[in-house]
């Protein structure tokens, strides 16, 4: 039977996400702002889950309509045949998403429809589920825009970018699937030297373990699917262990990290053991002006501490002027990506960066700077020229 689906990821990789759904078998494909949409059977929907690096989450639509007011969205989510797909046992919460959306508040409409919900149960079973918005066993979706709804269950439970590996990090922590979309933005390879002088608590050497060992990234975690009613045990089965098979042994990937931080050293090798994946990886604890090129060419990419980790906005003022001398001594025939929401920074380095791509890491707009180091070339700019 076939489902209609949205799957929603960081902003500014819709398109990494809609080239993953393709690989993935999945039909009528719409990429929008903030996901993409896209049609296909239950096996498509655990497929994504268990295999997408850039999805958030994976939504199933169980129902749509127009609305004007709270009553017309009552109506709409009370027609639908809840006890169908999960039981009154389970408890469950309401996410509301409002854009342009008419209703003076979002709280009241989110109440509607779990009244509606509960309702529903109430009429077909005599009683109704529990709420718990903290660790609910299911979790319903509602987008509300200006004329019209959409009702969804979430299949995937927690969002798609824990990993299932505990993880210990050092303050803002990158998520996972913008660190694995900015992997894919810079053309990096598996096979292809990669370094992270500025590692923190390791998320883009852990993403490329997993890439380079060719491990699903939810292959150690549980999904919100296994608890709905149509759960089809036996097809999620095999398909897990098809994944768990394909995955490479652990073995040194030439992925190099380094901190100035020796407890983001260490907090990144011991997510690195959690994960298993310490093998793939060699680590130095170093400042970026120290390090030194473990190859004569790669990709190196960091995402440097914002204002708030290292100090203040001087201290950064003066250290980026160092990381660009670095970079131009010792780096021609890399390819240098920095993830940022200091837009100063390739001025400040004295470089120019050949593409901006605008990223966001949660609500916070960032800027990922390319910088192709060619031997010699970068010299010669002005620095007026690299603003």
């Amino acid at each position: 039977m076939h489902h209609q689906f949205f799957a929603t990821c960081p902003r500014g990789l819709e398109a990494l996400l809609e080239a993953e759904l393709k690989s993935l078998n999945a039909r009528q494909i719409q990429p929008t702002d903030g996901g993409v949409g896209f049609a296909g059977d239950m096996l498509v929907c655990y497929r994504a889950n268990l295999e997408s690096r850039i999805a958030t989450r994976i939504l199933l639509q169980v129902g749509k309509g127009k609305y004007s007011n709270e009553d017309e969205l009552y109506q709409g989510a009370y027609k639908i045949d809840w006890p169908q797909w999960f039981d009154v046992k389970q408890d469950f919460m309401v996410k509301v998403t409002g854009v342009k959306c008419p209703l003076k508040s979002l709280e009241f409409a989110t109440l509607r429809i779990k009244d509606a919900v509960c309702d529903r149960f109430r009429e077909a079973v005599g009683s109704r589920p529990y709420i718990d918005t903290r660790e609910p066993q299911v979790r319903l979706h509602a987008y509300l825009a200006a004329e019209d709804y959409q009702l969804y269950l979430d299949t995937s439970g927690q969002p798609l970018y824990q990993r299932g590996l505990r993880r210990a990090s050092i303050e803002a922590p990158l998520r996972e699937n913008l660190a694995a979309g900015i992997l894919k933005l810079s053309g990096w390879q598996p096979g292809t030297p990669l370094l992270d002088p500025m590692c923190g608590s390791g998320t883009f050497l852990l993403e490329a373990a997993m890439m380079s060992l060719d491990i699903a990234p939810g292959s150690g975690r549980g999904f919100g699917f296994e608890r709905l009613k149509n759960f089809n045990s036996g097809a999620w089965q095999s398909l897990l262990k098809q994944a768990q098979s394909r995955a490479k042994p652990v073995t040194f990937q030439r992925l190099y990290g380094s901190d100035m931080d020796l407890r983001a050293v260490r907090i990144s090798r011991q997510n690195l053991q959690e994960a298993g994946l310490l093998e793939a990886v060699q680590l130095a604890h170093t400042e970026f002006t120290a390090v030194v090129p473990p190859t004569p060419e790669g990709v190196l990419i960091a995402n440097p501490p914002y204002g708030v980790r290292i100090g203040e906005d001087e201290d950064l003022a003066a250290l980026y002027p160092k990381m660009g001398e670095a970079l131009k001594k010792k780096f021609a025939g890399w390819n240098a990506y920095f993830l940022t929401n200091d837009l100063r920074m390739p001025k400040l380095m004295r470089l120019a960066p050949s593409k901006r791509t605008p990223l966001f890491n949660g609500p916070l707009e960032c800027r990922l700077f390319e910088v192709k180091m060619v031997a010699g070339s970068n010299r010669k700019e002005k620095p007026s020229d690299a603003s």
